[in-house]
């Protein structure tokens, strides 16, 4: 197996990892879907904030069922921490992140930069920077930005790549990735 944190991924190298390790972790998106049916598995999220200081390690689905009060801490962890307000996250985004950080291999958390954004928030951060979309996904619970300190921006994006399950942005000035559970795509460098 090839070492993640001293190469750059290979589509195969990536796709391998996936195959063997994070079934149960694969997002119900056209193309990954066959690779999820009947895994009888959990599914695990394990999140930093550094603007809360808070700290989640939750399984939130198993066997083919979501668990509501791990889904209700979620969408609390995913608040706009500006002002508190909390929106429920789009069960595909938070497929997407697992389905990722297990492809990965990592028992760091993910920190969470940006979940769910308000208006008001949204709103604030486009005035600061042409990089914030007027309709962004983070507006509905569909979007996160996330970095881990043992990856870089380009190995965490070419596994979320590898889920072919929705947006992938690369910020690597910023040092974070971007996914969301829209239209397959990516971009940034």
């Amino acid at each position: 197996m090839q070492d993640v944190s001293k190469s750059n991924l290979t589509r195969r190298a990536i796709l391998g990892a996936f195959g063997a390790t994070a079934i149960s972790a694969a997002p119900f998106f056209p193309g990954v879907t066959a690779h999820a049916r009947g895994a009888g598995d959990i599914r695990r999220l394990h999140f930093y904030s550094g603007r809360t200081g808070e700290s989640m390690n939750v399984i939130y689905w198993i066997d083919g069922t979501y668990i509501p009060e791990s889904l209700a801490e979620i969408n609390h962890f995913f608040r706009d921490w500006r002002n508190n307000a909390v929106i429920n996250i789009d069960a595909r985004t938070i497929d997407f992140l697992a389905a990722a950080h297990n492809m990965l291999r990592v028992n760091e958390p993910y920190m969470l930069l940006s979940g769910y954004r308000s208006p008001q928030t949204n709103a604030m951060l486009r005035a600061r920077s042409r990089n914030v979309a007027q309709n962004s996904l983070h507006l509905h619970g569909q979007a996160a930005d996330v970095r881990l300190r043992s990856r870089s921006v380009q190995q965490i994006a070419q596994a979320a790549q590898a889920c072919n399950a929705g947006g992938v942005g690369r910020y690597s000035r910023s040092d974070f990735v971007h996914f969301d559970c829209g239209a397959v795509r990516s971009w940034g460098t």
